[in-house]
């Protein structure tokens, strides 16, 4: 049982388990990898090991409020998901297809990875890419483009190595708790969605010339 196991942890270790619960409440997703460290060597993520090692008791502890666990150790991957809907955050079209283009870059480069699971990218490069595709038809504002990544920094999706978001020299670094937010359904699905947008698009520009 839950409380049993949670008392046999010595004081420290109890506040380390309240911060990660509250940490994986708020972000949804814990790296094995520092996201923080701007090194090229990575270190580990010391609260990563740690919630590996309780698995099972954060596991049991997030059951009773109806939430679900999921551990990936071949990524480095752990995350926190709700069962109810309501619970979830919605995000608005323009992250949303910020987040699209950043699983297609990764899914393009990961035949590339080696030790590392994580993709570098600019955020010149991520509007270059969005415009090939024809998510966007001219350059997005700084603003909107600044709060689309920093949203999805958030949740432990994306992080930066110095700079301002919108920067075009930016470095962003993708991380691979990407491939469990959307699936290749939904990349395909979301695909579809912009063909069709676009050749809606397309025709209403020949019906007005």
């Amino acid at each position: 049982m839950f409380d049993t196991a949670f008392d046999k942890l010595t004081m420290t270790d109890q506040e380390k388990f309240r911060r990660i619960v509250n940490m994986l409440l708020a972000q949804t997703f814990l790296l094995q990898a520092d996201t923080t460290s701007e090194d090229t060597l990575r270190r580990s993520n010391p609260d990563y090991l740690f919630a590996e090692r309780n698995f099972e008791m954060l596991t049991d502890y997030f059951s009773y409020a109806g939430f679900t666990l999921e551990k990936d150790s071949n990524y480095g991957v752990i995350a926190l998901h709700s069962t109810y809907d309501f619970n979830r955050k919605k995000l608005d079209k323009f992250t949303t297809q910020t987040l699209f283009t950043l699983r297609l870059i990764y899914d393009e480069e990961r035949e590339k990875l080696s030790l590392s699971k994580e993709i570098f990218t600019t955020t010149g490069d991520i509007t270059h890419k969005m415009m090939t595709l024809g998510v966007l038809s001219k350059k997005p504002a700084n603003l909107q483009l600044h709060e689309a990544l920093r949203t999805l920094a958030s949740f432990n999706l994306i992080s930066k190595n110095g700079g301002a978001w919108e920067e075009a020299e930016t470095t962003i670094r993708i991380l691979p708790s990407i491939l469990f937010v959307i699936s290749n359904e939904q990349i395909g699905s979301i695909a579809n969605m912009l063909e069709e947008e676009n050749t809606e698009a397309r025709e209403e520009q020949e019906v007005d010339a």
